[in-house]
């Protein structure tokens, strides 16, 4: 499969999660509401779903990916199913273990992170009970995580990719269909993640079967491919920590403000969660074992020549995106959000969030095809490293912005230091030669500004005044956002086609 298949297939599926995340949240307000219930679920659901972040999908991939790319390239079959059951065996027994404690824990582990429900016994024995019920779900999410990343470092990307929906789909089939057989009915969203978890699970032994990488029990707990995998895990959650960390302190900045000023910013990440998730996150889950395997075989200009594949297609595509995003943010929040209770100031305050956050998009994308540059060397302490001077940047701005700007400045703080972050990688790769750009970035770079101010210029002037988005009715508010959309991209790509753009010439096999 070519690298830019594989980015469509990802990108694709990720779309399809991101929709079903929506219809998720709507249905949850719809048939729960917002009070006790589900202050108690998200507290519940909040603490798994960390540990999640941290460790399933953020420090392990990085850390075991690489490794096992190498194994694959160097070691031969049988070596690298050794390595696969070994780790697979010490993680198992490392998450049982957890899972054991977390349950064991939950009322505790409750008490510290949501204090205040002490306050109303009902809320704290129902958050208590639903964590013990969520908990199990962090042991099925980081074996998805394993599978996940033998599969894509295998090239079969597109199961990885479909396996998020399942979450959602449990999410949405729980709280419409079996929600009237629990009581109280709010536990239904508590054994939906635990059923998404095995679900997602179920989803990938198969695939694993079909490669020959399904795992079985070992003994030899102390292999070194294990300790090297454990070695880079540390310095792996220290740069994962960081990212949860900005967003925490961002919040408690927030708390401070005007009141809304925190939904405004949730509002405006969840769009900028699109164009990130389908690029940022895609190019990052494609790139890692592909540079991995380049690595171990040797091949630096290759290396290198992706690495610099991968930056030319994120600005070709991250730049229109955040023009798009910062020209069309009125109809954007309008059609998704300027409904009921949400009322013409949320929708400016949130646009300006969100205006803020797109001057970082591209910064943001670009860290994800960087900062597998370093991981696939299974060098994470450089990135750790950059990510912490980053942090301090972004709090730094945090407290110079939040006065004149209020929680504009704290979203532009995000994007400035999402885009200190990128120059700080991009200098490091190239400091030590590991990335040297190929010729022509700066034609490159002209035609996609100029196709980037054509597709900017054509939407500013089509979207019409702010008034017509805010009194038209969601019927007509929709088909004209779509319609917005399209001509966007008719001009911007019909731009690139006519300053010489091609498609095969960004197709690698």
């Amino acid at each position: 499969m070519s690298l830019l298949r594989a980015l469509v297939t990802v990108s694709g599926w990720t779309f399809v999660s991101r929709v079903l995340g929506f219809v998720r949240d709507v249905v949850i307000a719809a048939s729960f509401g917002a009070g006790l219930a589900t202050d108690a679920f998200f507290v519940a659901f909040r603490i798994p779903n960390l540990l999640r972040r941290l460790f399933a999908e953020g420090a392990f991939s990085q850390a075991f990916v690489p490794i096992l790319g190498e194994y694959k390239s160097r070691h031969g079959a049988e070596a690298t199913k050794q390595l696969v059951d070994r780790v697979a065996t010490a993680l198992f027994l490392a998450l049982a273990v957890a899972v054991a404690l977390g349950v064991a824990a939950a009322t505790a582990i409750v008490y510290v992170s949501a204090p205040g429900f002490a306050a109303t016994p009902e809320r704290f024995e129902l958050t208590v009970t639903m964590l013990r019920i969520t908990f199990p779900y962090i042991f099925f999410i980081s074996l998805v995580s394993l599978a996940a990343g033998i599969l894509n470092t295998w090239s079969r990307f597109a199961v990885p990719a479909v396996t998020p929906t399942l979450l959602n789909v449990a999410f949405i089939a729980g709280a419409l269909l079996a929600a009237p057989y629990f009581d109280p009915p709010v536990l239904v969203l508590a054994w939906a993640v635990l059923a998404g978890g095995v679900l997602q699970l179920a989803l990938q032994v198969p695939a694993l079967a079909r490669i020959g990488m399904l795992p079985r029990p070992s003994r030899a707990l102390g292999d070194p491919g294990v300790r090297r995998v454990l070695a880079l895990m540390g310095p792996a959650v220290i740069g994962v920590s960081v990212a949860q960390i900005s967003l925490l302190v961002n919040t408690i900045f927030a708390s401070f403000l005007q009141t809304g000023s925190v939904s405004w910013l949730y509002y405006a990440d969840r769009l900028m969660e699109f164009p990130t998730g389908l690029l940022g996150a895609a190019l990052g889950t494609i790139l890692l074992p592909s540079l991995a395997r380049l690595h171990a075989e040797g091949a630096a200009d290759e290396y290198s020549g992706l690495l610099d594949w991968g930056l030319r297609l994120t600005f070709l595509l991250a730049a229109p995106a955040a023009a798009a995003l910062a020209v069309l943010a009125t109809p954007l929040i309008a059609t998704l959000f300027f409904y009921g209770a949400f009322g013409a100031e949320d929708l400016f305050m949130t646009r300006q969030a969100l205006i803020a956050y797109s001057v970082g998009l591209l910064g943001l994308i670009v860290v994800r095809v960087l900062a597998p540059g370093f991981y696939a060397r299974q060098d994470i302490r450089t990135p750790v490293r950059i990510a912490i001077v980053a942090l301090a940047a972004t709090l730094a701005m945090n407290v110079a912005f939040i006065v004149p700007l209020k929680h504009a400045g704290l979203a532009l703080a995000i994007a400035l230091g999402a885009c200190l972050n990128a120059a700080l990688l991009y200098r490091g790769l190239r400091r030590r030669e590991i990335f040297r750009p190929r010729p022509g970035w700066g034609a490159f770079a002209a035609k996609v500004a100029a196709a980037v101010g054509a597709m900017s210029v054509a939407l500013a002037l089509a979207t019409g005044p702010a008034e017509w988005w805010m009194g038209a009715d969601w019927r007509l508010r929709a088909p004209a956002l779509a319609g917005l959309v399209a001509l966007g991209a008719l001009v911007y790509f019909a731009a690139l086609w006519a300053l010489g753009f091609r498609a095969r010439n960004f197709v690698r096999p």
